[in-house]
């Protein structure tokens, strides 16, 4: 996730890693959904920025400290009910980055381009994170922030392409409420 700070309008990303250490309802690296996580940051009161709390895609005990505390949410929303992907569009343009799952099952030899719905199922399996999108190129797409690390797919992004429910990207689009 990625929110505004505190104090001022930077954005910086959020720690992911918080949320697999200390969510006990999902299951750390083996998984886990939005609407949980959400519920776990209202819990705690809050996220640390994945500087302070670094992703490290393996299971730790909890170290959040709430004096390190980058944001607070007071809920949640689905961007779309009906896998609008032009509602989508318009949360990520007017509201936030959104949490999406996806089928990534074949996600671990992407290196780079645009990903597209014939590529993969709808098999939700993987979380992530819809950060913008471009119309003008000769196949839109969607930029999506993976959590493996900056060395996987575009520097630790994907492109899935647009309009086609790519991976079922669609079907479980979320958005915090600040």
């Amino acid at each position: 996730m990625i929110a505004k700070n505190l104090s001022n309008s930077e954005m910086k990303p959020l720690a992911p890693q918080q949320i697999v250490d200390c969510d006990q309802r999902d299951g750390g690296c083996n998984g886990g959904w939005p609407r949980t996580a959400y519920q776990y940051i209202m819990q705690a009161k809050g996220q640390d920025t994945e500087a302070s709390y670094p992703y490290r895609a393996v299971n730790q005990a909890c170290h959040f400290l709430p004096a390190d505390v980058e944001t607070t949410i007071s809920n949640w929303k689905y961007a779309t009910t009906t896998k609008s992907e032009t509602q989508m569009q318009t949360a990520v343009a007017t509201v936030a980055p959104l949490s999406i799952c996806v089928d990534a099952s074949k996600w671990q030899f992407y290196s780079g381009g645009v990903f597209t719905n014939t590529q993969c199922g709808t098999s939700m399996d993987h979380c992530v994170q819809i950060v913008g999108y471009d119309m003008t190129a000769s196949t839109p797409f969607w930029n999506v922030r993976n959590s493996w690390g900056g060395s996987w797919g575009e520097k630790g992004f994907i492109r899935l392409s647009y309009g086609h429910n790519t991976c079922g990207l669609a079907q479980e689009a979320t958005t915090a409420v600040v």
